[in-house]
């Protein structure tokens, strides 16, 4: 491919995002929203007492903050054709520097927590640099990254949990300054509208989209890929280290064997909402439809008494749909 046929490519890419979504992303995201829909109403009809109740509902979106807020990370990390799987473990590391910020060392909550949530970002930017700097694989990178950051969080607790015993870490998540709306949901929030603005909005989200549509044209086109790479994995650590703080203030603790297995829920939110996992395609929206599609099916599920294996299976089997229909999607975009 020539140069000038290279820069061309990225030029498009570029252009495409900042038209926004495609209508094959839309389409996706249409789907993923009709999903979401009819699983609220199966289950209404199967438990018409307490599946669509208010409370069960502001329970949903409770049970959705964690979730939702690593796979807004994930969904630009994603989007450059990357994988992070240490957002799991790092949101338990971050949980735990929260504790010892605030509990060991006796600052203040406002300071502790925005100390976590840097240390979040600290993550990611390690990150950013093993893989866009040491040129290692993203999914090994993080892979060994999940190791350190989870041997990290039990050395720095003395595999114990800390406990909190200040009521205003708590009322981060618990407290209402809406109510009967948890301030969890409300963090998730203001969370999402951020990333959205970051995605569709900024020099962030075109760079994104074009580095995993294709990197190559996108160094070619003038794009510095090897910083951007750097501020996405920051970007997602930061929202990692969030994550970690409303789920330390959730449960009133540090725990620090909790992230285990929130990677995966977090890659599937993403991959349910849209997202391609070949790159250059991801909405904040689907994500967030995914993450809701996550926690309603796990509710209902829970509601119904269906065993946890079955949960299991199912969740999988949702993933598999929606890797399936990326597949279509990638396809029917080379033959039109």
């Amino acid at each position: 491919m020539s140069t000038t046929t290279t820069a061309t490519a990225a030029d498009q890419e570029r252009q495409s995002a900042r038209r926004g979504p495609s209508w094959r992303s839309r389409l996706q995201q249409m789907l993923a929203a009709g999903t979401l829909v009819l699983i609220f109403i199966a289950f209404s009809i199967a438990s018409p007492e307490i599946f669509p109740t208010w409370g069960n509902i502001v329970t949903i979106l409770y049970s959705t903050v964690v979730i939702g807020l690593l796979a807004l990370g994930a969904t630009f990390v994603i989007t450059t054709a990357g994988i992070d799987l240490s957002v799991g473990t790092a949101m338990a590391l971050c949980a735990v520097m929260s504790g010892l910020f605030i509990v060991n060392w006796g600052l203040p909550v406002p300071v502790g927590i925005l100390l976590a949530i840097l240390f979040g970002g600290l993550v990611g930017l390690v990150n950013g640099i093993n893989v866009a700097i040491l040129d290692l694989p993203p999914f090994i990178a993080t892979l060994a990254m999940m190791m350190v950051a989870g041997g990290l969080a039990l050395v720095f607790s003395g595999a114990a949990p800390i406990y909190f015993e200040a009521p205003s870490y708590m009322w981060v998540s618990t407290g209402s300054l809406i109510p009967s709306v948890p301030n969890a949901v409300l963090v998730l929030l203001v969370g999402a509208v951020i990333a959205a603005v970051l995605m569709s909005r900024t020099v962030l989200g075109r760079y994104t989209m074009a580095i995993g549509a294709n990197r190559e044209a996108a160094e070619l086109a003038g794009v510095g890929v090897t910083k951007w790479l750097m501020i996405v994995y920051t970007v997602g650590g930061l929202f990692t280290g969030l994550a970690g703080v409303m789920i330390s203030a959730r449960l009133g603790s540090a725990q620090p064997a909790t992230g285990m297995g929130y990677e995966l829920d977090a890659i599937a939110a993403v991959v349910i909402g849209g997202t391609s996992l070949s790159g250059g395609r991801g909405t904040i929206v689907g994500t967030m439809i995914g993450a809701l599609i996550i926690s309603t099916l796990t509710n209902g599920l829970q509601i119904l008494s269906i065993p946890q294996e079955w949960q299991d299976v199912l969740l999988g089997a949702v993933i598999l749909v929606a890797v399936f229909i990326d597949r279509l999607r990638k396809r029917s975009g080379r033959t039109s």
